[in-house]
């Protein structure tokens, strides 16, 4: 049974994060993203952490994507943007060796942990201590730093969107007051 859940997880999670690179549309990537959340949350609750599986439902299936959402509307997804090759000149071949250089870093990982024999968790698992309350001490003592800086990521990528949003909005404004129309007092006969 576990591993029917486990393989039922891990392909809605395929799934949906196949749906965030593929899809076209930044909305349907959004709803990917959902997707793949919720079989994470599923695989959270086979692990017997159901307060982690309420959290990602709660929190980044609900909040963080609603937020991703309200920034992509903010942002305007019927617009067609133009990107062009000279744009886009560099970006390739670096995003591949970032990709390399990220695959490397997690075999590496991988491996030494493989061959130490040590895993990468810090916490002490006890059955006697509720898992929410271990995961509490875990969060605020050891990972204190990881989750404030994400949290401060979140924060700079919702003012950056606002503030593109707000540069395309005034691109788009004409000050020119010759090209008004005029008002129904304005109009002599």
């Amino acid at each position: 049974m576990e591993t029917a859940v486990f393989l039922a997880g891990a392909a809605i999670c395929l799934a949906g994060a196949f749906g965030v690179i593929l899809f076209r549309n930044p909305v349907h990537s959004a709803l990917s993203l959902v997707l793949t959340l919720f079989g994470i949350a599923v695989l959270f609750i086979a692990l017997d952490a159901e307060f982690l599986a309420a959290v990602q439902v709660i929190v980044y299936a609900g909040a963080i994507v609603v937020m991703f959402l309200f920034v992509i509307m903010l942002l305007g997804v019927d617009q067609q943007d133009d990107i062009t090759v000279e744009h886009l000149k560099g970006q390739r071949p670096a995003a591949a060796v970032a990709g390399v250089l990220l695959l490397g870093g997690l075999v590496a990982v991988f491996l030494t942990g493989a061959i130490t024999g040590q895993s990468s968790a810090n916490a002490k698992i006890d059955d006697l201590t509720p898992n929410v309350e271990q995961l509490a001490r875990s969060l605020f003592t050891d990972y204190l730093w990881a989750f404030e800086i994400t949290s401060v990521l979140l924060i700079i990528a919702v003012v950056g969107a606002v503030t593109l949003a707000r540069h395309r909005r005034d691109a788009f404004i004409d000050d020119d007051p010759a090209d008004e129309i005029p008002g129904p007092e304005e109009v002599t006969s």
